[in-house]
């Protein structure tokens, strides 16, 4: 027998093995799958373990389940400084100093918001490998402010999946394919891939994401989780790889609306970087805590849009149950087959492209003389050039918006202004005011799909483009599964409604409490 090859076989198979029991035995004894902050909170102050220890309890899990084992490709960074940052906030709480809504709070960030330490911001993108930020984001500021500990940075489909003509959300060059903790070959929706999988999977307690449209719900739907799109200019985008001036905003991704709340609130603010903060003044709340209403779902008048129905008989069944649930707490629905009289798909993709390219150059110019790529020039040539960047994918959307002109384009100009029309006062603004409505509600998404680099991207279904296109408020909440997969419904409305959708996404969240800890299916421990 050879004796050799047989403990070249067994041995890296047991010491995998072994890495991943320790792993989930540290975890498992903290009790943390699927904390809640306040949970976390309780048990800092009672003693029951560390911030260190929490925080080395999911880098181990981070070893054994992201980097090992059914190796979900969340994470594409850690922070190097993460014990050390935990170390400092534990003899804060000994010091009896434990302020900020997310003390102790481990939150993992999509890989396209900046952090001033040693972790990178690269949007994924190989040409974009070691592009240290010159400072924080402004959310970063607030977030650490708040006393979060950065985590980790996470994989997200490439330039938040505005770059090609074809996609596999999830898929990046410099981290590979994110995969679906609940079905490891099936996606996890895009473009916050990793930090949806991260937080669903319990490698952290929070994660932030950011969307332009639907790039938060989605990966929320898909992976069982809370993910709130705000209101954009309720927080700044300043530090944030754009796409959109006009779309773009980040947002909390968590397991419940409570998490969600906590989080929202940390990272509020009028920055004077991002003009568009400037309007949330008078309709930010620093703790959003106070709307969680148990009975908000009485009384009110929903409106059920209807566009996603009709594509998943299964999904509408799923919907139609949770509509009943809905009525027999004292709501009432108002049937929408359309929110918009003229569709905005059109405009919105025109001014996304003028959006990008501007943003886009002016990121380059905010990373100073040592900035891996100089503009979008320097970003095509580069790009076209990595022969692993076009492995699965043509780039043709940096080419288009290249070929834009500037914001004062006449075709921009009308674009923007047609398309916020169209979805606001013609759209969900009209549509509310008609029927009197407090809210909207419809499906969020449907099942995961097959992770499938030859086709791409079966999405299916979606509600994100009305408040997406808009710029207004969206929340989704788990509403149940198909085969094991999570489904969910969103709750959206006018600009700066936070408050009511939360009202109702928490009511809803504590009718059904549906959401539980994916098993990564088709993965043997």
């Amino acid at each position: 027998m050879n004796y050799r090859l047989l403990f070249a076989v067994i041995l890296p198979v047991l010491w995998i093995s072994c890495t991943q029991q320790a792993a989930t035995s540290s975890y498992e004894k903290l009790g943390l799958e699927e904390l809640t902050i306040p949970e976390l909170h309780q048990g800092y102050e009672s003693g029951s373990f560390t911030i260190e220890e929490v925080v080395q309890a999911y880098l181990k899990r981070i070893d054994a389940i992201d980097k090992n084992g059914p190796e979900l490709n969340s994470i594409l960074t850690i922070n190097p400084d993460a014990i050390e940052l935990a170390q400092e906030l534990d003899k804060e709480l000994s010091a009896g100093n434990s302020k900020g809504s997310l003390f102790g709070v481990p939150v993992i960030l999509k890989d396209n918001i900046d952090t001033h330490d040693k972790m990178p911001n690269t949007a994924g993108a190989t040409v974009m490998a070691g592009s240290m930020p010159l400072q924080d984001a402004f959310i970063v500021e607030r977030l650490r402010e708040e006393g979060a500990i950065i985590l980790a940075k996470a994989n997200l489909s490439e330039w938040a999946n505005f770059h090609s003509s074809f996609s596999s959300s999830g898929w990046s060059a410099l981290g590979g394919q994110t995969k679906n903790p609940y079905d490891i070959t099936r996606n996890p929706c895009g473009s916050s891939a990793g930090s949806g999988a991260a937080v669903s999977a319990n490698l952290t307690m929070v994660a932030i994401g950011t969307e332009t449209n639907g790039s938060i719900t989605c990966p929320s739907n898909n992976n069982g989780l809370v993910g709130i799109k705000p209101t954009v200019g309720l927080l700044s985008r300043s530090g944030i790889i754009p796409i959109s001036f006009t779309q773009d905003t980040p947002g909390p991704m968590t397991r419940t609306v409570t998490d969600a709340a906590i989080t929202l609130g940390a990272m509020v603010g009028i920055d004077e970087k991002d003009s568009k903060t400037k309007a949330s003044e008078g309709h930010f709340y620093t703790d959003y805590t106070q709307f969680l209403n148990e009975g908000a779902l009485a009384g009110k008048r929903i409106g059920v849009f209807n566009g996603p129905r009709g594509r998943h008989f299964r999904v509408d069944t799923l919907f139609n149950n949770n509509l009943r649930l809905i009525e027999s707490q004292g709501a009432t629905l108002v049937e929408l087959d359309q929110i918009s009289k003229e569709n905005a798909g059109g405009d919105s993709y025109t001014v996304l492209l003028y959006e990008f390219k501007d943003g886009l150059n002016s990121y380059f110019s905010s990373l100073g003389p040592d900035a891996k790529v100089k503009d979008m020039d320097d970003l095509i040539a580069k790009t076209f050039a990595d022969p692993i960047e076009m492995k699965y994918h043509d780039h043709q959307l940096l080419i288009d918006a290249n070929k834009k002109g500037d914001l004062d384009s006449e075709e921009y100009q009308k674009a923007l202004k047609d398309m916020l029309r169209k979805t606001r006062e013609e759209g969900i603004d009209r549509v509310m005011e008609e029927y009197d409505l407090d809210a909207i509600i419809s499906i969020t998404g449907g099942p995961a799909w097959k992770t499938d680099h030859t086709n791409g991207d079966n999405f299916g279904m979606s509600s994100s483009s009305p408040a997406a296109r808009a710029g207004y408020p969206n929340i989704t909440v788990p509403m149940g599964y198909i085969d094991g997969l999570p489904v969910g419904i969103s709750f959206f409305g006018k600009a700066w409604t936070e408050p009511q959708l939360i009202e109702l996404a928490y009511s809803f969240e504590q009718l059904t409490k549906v959401r539980k800890a994916p098993e990564f299916r088709n993965y043997e421990f």
